[in-house]
């Protein structure tokens, strides 16, 4: 494959140099914020070779080098960096609108997104009715709380899962991910088999994992589409897959909604069936088009949706497990915070019983900070030239903010790579919940981004992690298999994830479990 790779380098160097050398004169002329002297075309394909977090390092050095912005040259435009929460509030918060676009989109993603019809897309009408949609339709307080009944099953299902491991030995990885996807519930709106959960899960997966693989098809799409059509067939063979798995659920709710608003008509009540993102989808307009959404458009949200609510969940719920593994003075302070509200003899952590544990969200604020499951957010852009920190961001120059840097600067934090979750019992009063995770006062950390562009469903992955961490810790005593070490190292997936998953020993801490 590599001898392939050099012909498209070939081959696009031709048809990329001028526009290249362009971009980097008009670049120099704009100020932009200073980064290493890179020849464009080369440094393209030097840094688009490069994961993230292969990046990381490489950018820690030149912020340590140049300041707090830096700039490569990644694809046809800059891309700069920024790992200052104070530049990030800037641009994020008090600038909003000038950072709320996205880059130019790559021909990967048209063919995954459906030409952009996702929450993730452009700036604009569309992403505006998107967002509105799931903001007020599934994340409002009531609809969240009529999933409450799914999250107790999905615990049902995780507990039995992990007791049936010989030996109470267990890898929980793999028990996190099929657990965020029982929740699917929330998506398609009934109880799935078994079988279909997986089946879901494994298309899923296919297409976070494949994402790298893919990203050699942005660099020249009509050459690639002459030099690698095996692996744009395989692209394509994966969306139709998708299609294929997704699309039957979509016509299945379609078809019992109707069926609900006929019974609701005859027994004279609106019922009450729980209302499944699906639903919400039917009955929108798309306003600059005027009409409803298609059916590939539904299944790009819904696969959005789920990417969203179970890869970084689980890794979170992973990388929190794994420090109260690896510290168990923390594990045992927050199992006495649980027991001095739920009492002694309850079988289980309730969700109304959450909001006076201010040790377990400090917990989980911890191992976000700790451990971001995505080290980056999603590259915003600016529609035209726009100053930031005494420099200047081109238009549709590509503007990215370090997650995982902000979060462990030592500006901010006293002893940054340590898991100190009392750090955060100092915001309000002493509890927990004073601390803003949205960073609209100040950003601290951004585990889901901040303004505009903040992931809509913080307050869902939250209570997700709240719920599941406080009843995995009630219910098992979790401690490191004999003659074995929590490794905290990172590697890179969809999300940043443990290089070898975590293994526990665990053992019930009451009879009744």
């Amino acid at each position: 494959m590599d001898i392939w790779f050099l012909i498209l380098i070939t081959l696009s160097v031709a048809a990329l140099l001028r526009v290249g050398v362009s971009t980097f004169l008009s670049s120099q002329k704009k100020s932009l914020p200073p980064g290493p002297l890179t020849f464009p075309i080369v440094g393209n394909f030097l840094w688009l070779r490069k994961s993230f977090l292969e990046l990381e390092p490489i950018l820690r050095s030149l912020h340590a080098c140049y300041g707090p912005m830096v700039t490569l040259h990644v694809g046809s435009q800059p891309s700069v960096f920024v790992a200052s929460p104070a530049l990030a509030h800037e641009a994020l918060v008090h600038r909003g609108a000038a950072f709320a676009g996205r880059p130019p989109p790559l021909a990967v993603d048209h063919v995954l997104s459906t030409n952009q019809h996702d929450i993730t897309s452009s700036y604009g009408p569309t992403w505006r009715l998107l967002r509105r949609n799931f903001t007020a339709e599934i994340l409002h307080p009531s609809r969240v709380r009529s999933y409450s009944r799914a999250r107790a099953w999905v615990l049902d299902i995780l507990m039995a899962e992990l007791k049936s491991q010989p030996g109470g030995v267990v890898r929980i990885v793999n028990h996190f991910q099929y657990t965020m996807f029982c929740l699917l519930l929330m998506c398609f709106g009934d109880r799935l088999e078994e079988k279909q959960i997986k089946q879901i899960e494994d298309v899923q997966r296919r297409l976070l994992l494949g994402l790298r693989r893919f990203n050699v098809l942005n660099l020249s799409p009509r050459v690639g589409k002459l030099v690698l059509r095996k692996r744009w067939k395989e692209l394509y063979e994966l969306r139709d897959y998708r299609n294929h798995v997704l699309v039957p659920f979509i016509r299945a709710r379609s078809k019992a909604k109707i069926e609900q608003l006929n019974k609701a008509k005859e027994d004279g009540n609106d019922g009450d069936s729980i209302v499944s993102y699906v639903d919400t989808l039917l009955d929108l307009e798309l306003p600059e088009e005027k009409r409803k959404l298609e059916e590939d458009e539904m299944v790009c949200l819904c696969s959005e949706f789920l990417d969203a609510g179970t890869d970084t969940t689980s890794t979170a719920l992973q990388w929190i497990m794994a420090n109260l593994v690896k510290y168990l003075e923390i594990q045992e302070r927050l199992y006495d915070e649980i027991k001095s509200v739920v009492g002694q003899g309850a079988e289980q952590v309730k969700e109304e019983d959450l909001p006076r544990m201010g040790y377990l969200k400090a917990v989980v604020l911890g191992g976000l900070r700790r451990h971001p499951p995505g080290h980056f957010v999603l590259p915003h852009a600016v529609t035209e030239d726009t100053e930031l920190g005494g420099y200047v961001i081109p238009k549709d120059g590509t503007i990215n903010f370090n997650v995982a840097e902000m979060g462990r600067d030592p500006e901010v934090w006293e002893d940054p790579m340590a898991f100190k979750p009392e750090r955060f019992l100092n915001y309000g009063g002493g509890e927990a919940g004073g601390f803003d995770i949205t960073g609209s006062r100040e950003i601290k950390m951004m585990p889901f981004g901040v303004g505009r562009r903040m992931c809509p469903a913080y307050g869902l992955a939250m209570l997700h992690l709240e719920y599941f961490v406080a009843n995995l810790v009630w219910l098992f005593q979790w401690q490191t298999v004999a003659d074995e070490e929590v490794d905290l190292s990172e590697k890179v997936e969809f999300t940043v994830v443990m290089k070898n998953p975590l293994k526990a020993q665990i053992c019930p801490r009451n009879l009744s479990t």
